[in-house]
């Protein structure tokens, strides 16, 4: 078995995600304890945001959760680099927030989130179980359907 998480995840996507630098006055992630928070992941290809659009508009639901998988290989890209890309300090993914832009009256924001918890549950395992919220919204930066975040246990 792998042992590093990019390693776990080269075995899913070859194409290894590059972890993004903040665009404003934040961090990427920060650690409180244990507890590592990783700032909002929005999808991106090449450096530039991808689909974007409204999920039940301009975007299908299988179009959101392509979107949603994207954006979690950024938390994934994130996770990385706060770990040193070592698998075992990684314990548990506590919770993953998935922010849907949606059209009012969309109700499938859990399907579009599916994407993102199952990636993260494939590269890491149990340890990639979570609990999760999935929320619809009038709009993300960028422009973008979906926008990951997660919070993470490490290992002391």
């Amino acid at each position: 078995m792998p042992t590093t998480i990019s390693s776990r995840l080269f075995a899913l996507n070859p194409k290894l995600p590059v972890a993004s630098k903040p665009v404003a006055n934040y961090l990427s992630y920060t650690q409180a304890g244990n507890l590592l928070f990783i700032s909002g992941q929005i999808p991106l290809k090449d450096g530039q945001p991808a689909f974007k659009g409204t999920v039940g508009d301009t975007l299908s639901a299988e179009e959101g959760a392509q979107a949603a998988e994207l954006a979690a290989l950024g938390v994934l890209a994130q996770l990385i680099d706060a770990t040193d890309d070592e698998f075992e300090r990684v314990k548990q993914v506590v919770r993953v927030g998935v922010f849907i832009a949606s059209i009012d009256g969309f109700d499938r924001q859990s399907a579009v989130a599916n994407g993102a918890s199952d990636l993260i549950v494939n590269v890491l395992g149990n340890r990639g179980r979570h609990t999760r919220t999935a929320i619809g919204v009038a709009s993300l930066p960028s422009g973008v359907a979906v926008e990951v975040e997660a919070i993470v246990q490490l290992r002391d």
